[in-house]
């Protein structure tokens, strides 16, 4: 044999490792997973908002943000308008990604003007205070018609708020068809 054919053999033996490795330790987090349920969820994924809380905006404009969100949200975060007239927070790092896809919009198109026009005139830098507070600015308050009781939302890699009547509105109107949109998408 020459040294081009035992390279190609070790090679492939090694290419056949790395994915029995690879499979054999996805298995393995998916089983710790499994046993250790919820306090194990940071394995799977860890930069990850889920869950729906009910938080309170003082007389002074400031919005606690759920303590499980907060780590991975960091000491600073942008919050702007988001679609169907709710808030979206973005960690920084998320934001950044937004604002490349916005960038790359065709300018030429009116929608795609307009919808980077509204995402980033609206977006304001939120920085969390001690307790974990943002300051929801007043152009945002009423865009979002956020009164006392809000509901905040993780939706992976960004967080909504809405205000609490409306998002039981939304919510029941959309759990009426989830099965309807799950067949659509796929899903």
């Amino acid at each position: 044999m020459d040294k081009i054919s035992i390279l190609r053999g070790s090679l492939s033996v090694l290419l056949g490792l790395t994915r029995h490795l690879k499979w054999g330790i996805l298995e393995l987090e998916r089983r710790i997973v499994d046993n250790c349920g919820d306090k194990c969820l940071n394995l799977w994924k860890t930069h990850m908002f889920i869950g729906e809380y009910i938080h309170t905006i003082d007389h002074k404009r400031r919005l606690a943000i759920p303590s499980k969100f907060r780590k991975t949200l960091g000491k600073r975060a942008v919050i702007t308008r988001g679609l169907d007239n709710c808030l979206v927070v973005y960690p920084v790092e998320e934001w950044n990604k937004m604002t490349d896809k916005l960038e790359n919009l065709p300018t030429g198109q009116t929608n795609a003007r307009g919808f980077a026009r509204i995402m980033l005139s609206g977006a304001t830098d939120a920085e969390l205070d001690k307790l974990g507070r943002i300051l929801v600015p007043d152009h945002l308050r009423n865009y979002a018609f956020l009164k006392k009781n809000v509901v905040i939302t993780g939706l992976s890699n960004k967080i909504e708020i809405w205000d609490e009547t409306r998002w039981k509105e939304y919510k029941g109107k959309m759990e009426k068809t989830v099965s309807d949109m799950a067949q659509e998408l796929g899903i």
